[in-house]
């Protein structure tokens, strides 16, 4: 089943000699269930690509659907409520409230739509992610890798029909990046959820099963894993 689509999108920056084409006529899709990596270098449109995807910025033209809504042509409160709804955000810094504990960082986008946790479905997120027993700590408590679990938690409270993850590791070393990532697959297939990763890291694009390569705002390549030829590839 088709969750999000794109037509055409490009995201222009600037006008007259200043102007930045920072997205060019984007088409693709994805499936439900499927974990996809957006790899580019540097200035290449990923990052805006999330952000669009996201509902946090609007395409210059073209439309996004995700499940059918069509994102682009939200107001801002509605695209709002939208994002708290249906898409999880995760990026390399956590974000999460300092003075709360882990287990309402993770119900905020809940209590903020005052709506009653799943207990059962609580319970498998925490579990997946192995943070059960820091539920009542404080951020500032957990390690770095803890504390991306904790987002990656706070993303998937909502069921949504979408989990971006920018750069998720880009603030961990190599082992707590190795565990996130791990956490990330574990919810892929435990919890049938929907990812989109951004990274610049081969290693990390070669766990998610699709792989999508932007190069100056357009999409260059967009195939599935074969790990061993894409490891060829890109290393010459």
């Amino acid at each position: 089943m088709e969750i999000l689509r794109c037509e055409k999108v490009s995201r222009i920056y600037g006008s007259g000699d200043g102007q930045v084409t920072a997205l060019n006529q984007v088409d693709f899709s994805v499936q439900k269930g499927e974990f996809v990596a957006i790899v580019g270098a540097s200035g290449s449109g990923k990052s805006t690509l999330l952000h669009i995807l996201g509902s946090v910025d609007k395409p210059t033209s073209g439309r996004v659907f995700v499940e059918e809504t069509d994102v682009s042509g939200l107001t801002p409160i509605q695209a709002a409520i939208f994002r708290r709804r249906k898409v999880g955000l995760v990026y390399q810094f956590y974000n999460l409230i300092p003075t709360i504990t882990v287990r309402k960082n993770i119900l905020m986008p809940l209590l903020l739509d005052k709506r009653k946790p799943n207990q059962e479905y609580f319970d498998k997120i925490v579990r997946t992610l192995g943070i059960g027993d820091k539920l009542e700590a404080l951020p500032s408590q957990l390690s770095g890798g803890q504390q991306q679990r904790v987002s990656i938690a706070r993303a998937l409270i909502y069921r949504p029909a979408l989990l971006l993850a920018d750069e998720p590791t880009g603030n961990l070393d190599r082992k707590n990046s190795g565990e996130i990532i791990d956490m990330l697959k574990l919810s892929n297939r435990n919890l049938n959820q929907t990812i989109l990763l951004i990274t610049h890291d081969e290693r990390i694009a070669l766990e998610a099963d699709r792989i999508v390569t932007i190069e100056d705002g357009r999409i260059i390549c967009d195939r599935m894993k074969n790990r061993d030829a894409l490891q060829k590839e890109w290393r010459g």
